[in-house]
């Protein structure tokens, strides 16, 4: 790959991906991202939350505050450059989105993402975040990609979601996100934590 005219990226999955590698071995990629779909609660079980079976909503107020604070521990401590599947909600509250991404929480996230100079991902999949929370992302300073997260061709699409947020909001090419230069790297200047807190 090294020769070729492409951006190479490495996908970060679950919180233990930083005891898997070297700063060195990271900073070889053009950017890293992650989302905050896998995570362990506060009763230790480990989820993934787009498993029904392994997902554990028994109180939504309760799952929701520390899905922000698991965001939040992501963005500040992992070296990551775009956070993908950013506001995802397992499908047992999907449909309560709106009510559950209340501006309070959108607003903890926002913050997160400009203080640790991290990129959104609008995912076409998924169709989030919504159109409000990307509007608020936005007026913050917010950079953007576009994702699928697609599972094979016949999911890929057109990523005709993006292609509508970015008429409804106005983004620009200035409002994009470029990989660092190699001096420049996240992880060579912060390093890799111990272990996620948070």
């Amino acid at each position: 790959m090294a020769p070729e005219p492409v951006f190479k990226a490495m996908q970060c999955e679950g919180r233990e991906w930083i005891t898997l590698f070297s700063p060195e071995a990271i900073s070889l990629y053009d950017y890293i991202f992650t989302d905050a779909m896998t995570w362990t609660d506060h009763k230790g079980r480990r989820m993934r939350l787009w498993i029904p079976e392994e997902t554990f909503v028994e109180n939504e107020q309760q799952f929701m505050n520390m899905l922000v604070s698991k965001i939040e521990a992501v963005l500040s401590q992992e070296p990551v450059d775009i956070h993908v599947n950013p506001t995802f909600l397992p499908p047992a509250i999907a449909d309560k989105y709106d009510e559950l991404w209340t501006e309070e929480r959108m607003d903890r996230v926002i913050k997160a993402l400009v203080e640790n100079d991290v990129a959104l991902e609008i995912n076409a999949r998924y169709h989030i975040p919504s159109l409000t929370f990307i509007k608020r992302a936005k007026d913050a300073g917010v950079k953007f990609t576009f994702g699928t997260n697609n599972g094979g061709s016949d999911d890929l699409g057109r990523l005709e979601y993006c292609l509508k947020i970015i008429k409804e909001v106005g983004i620009t090419p200035d409002d994009i996100f470029l990989p660092r230069p190699t001096g420049e790297k996240k992880v060579m200047k912060m390093g890799l934590p111990a272990k996620i807190t948070g």
